[in-house]
């Protein structure tokens, strides 16, 4: 890697790949994947807009107003694209459920899907025109993620927030220009998002809900950049390889080429993983590891002396703190997560789901945090050999009061892209969410429209679907 100015013309080269890209031309595979992140992405904010602070953006949204062209999901309200895209991504981005990428470390699905939705039930566009910046959306969010990472983690950066308004950018742009200066245009879009760009990693140490909107902001200010470069303004075509550009400001090195390498051929949306859990990507093998284990072997805590899992370096530090101060850390510490399986062992239903919900619960019950405290978290070679961008796994070493030790160790988790859920699984757990608020036949309804989104001459159905306006 290297910290000078990158020979590649990068910038452009990614708004090149958007502004040629066509729905028609993608694979089976990525169509698919498309809707498997509609239906997730829907779910997900289902269960996010039931968070105080969902209602905070919501709240702000109204009183801030709005030209009422995009919806703000759940509800009757309208505003326009931007604040629609924050709200929206406030839903679905907050409660660490959402889908991820692991080595970029970033969740594109909350925003660009958000960015997507909000411009384009504002420009009145067809499905498949919405299919296709989005995916342009997650490969440029995800491939400039890989180019600077993981320097730009340990600088401090929450990638999300830095990286995301360029997949919502992306996204954006390239819905909104047309003609023989498209890509100049979504160019001069990403160099307006890199000036927007921010998010600092402070919260693991201190706490707060900052974290709660890094998605929102990142989403909002890419619809903003496309709508400043759509009134005249621009940003310099050079800005994420440049001597002064976004990678050297924000990472000790980049590789453009490897973020570039094979886009329109490979499809690096396809490693998103999609999560069982409200938690770290990092974290969820571990807590599989740990419900087998316990499953396996009928145990409860009572029956287990100590505890010690073997992570990969990566991990170390920021998602291994034993007691966590509050929600957000309790969903990013790796010792909280099995502490609350181990809380209920063999009593934990097959298939189950920790929802943020449950993290507020296990908060409350000293107990949870007793067991979070007596697990050792140690450097695994194993682990560390089979972590990867797609996924990273975990060994977890029971010993328990007899003597006996239990041990399994888990390459990848349930959700990542080589253990996906199947489609069976995702139409299940988006109508078990939706359910909870619609009628069946509108589920169903639902269900129809983002399974058939390609065909849709514009997503006002969707949208009125999702707002109850039937």
């Amino acid at each position: 890697m290297t910290d000078q100015a990158s020979p590649i013309a990068a910038t452009r080269e990614f708004a090149r790949f958007t502004a040629g890209l066509r729905y028609a031309l993608l694979p089976a595979t990525v169509k698919e994947h498309l809707t498997i992140f509609l239906l997730d992405y829907l779910r997900v904010a289902s269960l996010g807009q039931r968070m105080p602070w969902s209602a905070w953006a919501t709240n702000l949204g109204r009183e801030l107003g709005g030209n009422g062209q995009s919806t703000v999901m759940f509800s009757s309200d309208r505003s326009d694209p931007e604040r629609a895209t924050f709200i929206n991504t406030t839903y679905s981005g907050s409660i660490d459920a959402d889908d991820v990428h692991v080595g970029s470390m970033l969740h594109p699905g909350c925003i660009v899907i958000s960015a997507a939705l909000a411009v384009g039930e504002a420009r009145g566009l067809s499905g498949e025109r919405i299919l296709a910046a989005i995916a342009a959306g997650y490969e440029n969010m995800i491939r400039i993620g890989l180019s600077i990472q993981p320097s730009h983690f340990r600088r401090g950066f929450q990638s999300t927030a830095t990286c995301g308004g360029f997949g919502a950018g992306t996204a954006a742009a390239s819905l909104m220009f047309n003609g023989k200066d498209r890509a100049e245009r979504i160019a001069e879009t990403i160099g307006l998002v890199a000036s927007f760009s921010g998010g600092l990693t402070q919260f693991y140490h201190s706490g707060s809900t900052v974290k709660r909107i890094h998605a929102a902001h990142a989403a909002g200010e890419g619809v903003h950049a496309a709508l400043l470069a759509a009134a005249g303004f621009s940003g310099p075509a050079d800005i994420l390889e440049g001597k002064d550009g976004f990678a050297r400001a924000y990472a000790d090195g980049h590789d453009f080429g490897k973020g570039l390498a094979g886009i329109g051929e490979t499809w690096r949306l396809l490693e998103t993983a999609i999560k069982p859990h409200a938690t770290s990507a990092r974290v969820l093998a571990a807590i599989e590891t740990t419900a087998d284990l316990c499953h396996e072997n009928q145990l409860t805590i009572a029956d287990i002396k100590s505890i010690r899992v073997g992570i990969p370096k990566i991990i170390q530090g920021r998602l291994t703190v034993n007691e966590p101060k509050d929600v957000q850390a309790a969903q990013m510490s790796l010792p909280f997560c099995m502490a609350m399986v181990l809380a209920r062992g063999k009593d934990l239903p097959s298939g189950f789901t920790i929802n943020i919900d449950d993290f507020d619960t296990a908060l409350a019950d000293a107990a949870v945090m007793d067991i979070s405290k007596r697990i050792a978290c140690e450097l695994d070679p194993d682990a560390e050999r089979v972590s990867t961008e797609q996924s990273v796994g975990a060994k977890v070493t029971l010993t328990l009061q007899s003597g006996k030790t239990v041990e399994k160790f888990i390459e990848a988790p349930k959700g990542s892209a080589s253990r996906p859920f199947t489609m069976e699984d995702h139409l299940s757990r988006f109508r078990a969410e939706m359910l909870r608020r619609f009628a069946p036949a509108q589920v169903d309804a639902l269900q129809d429209e983002v399974c058939n989104f390609d065909r849709a001459a514009n997503p006002d159905r969707l949208m009125q679907l999702l707002a109850s306006r039937t």
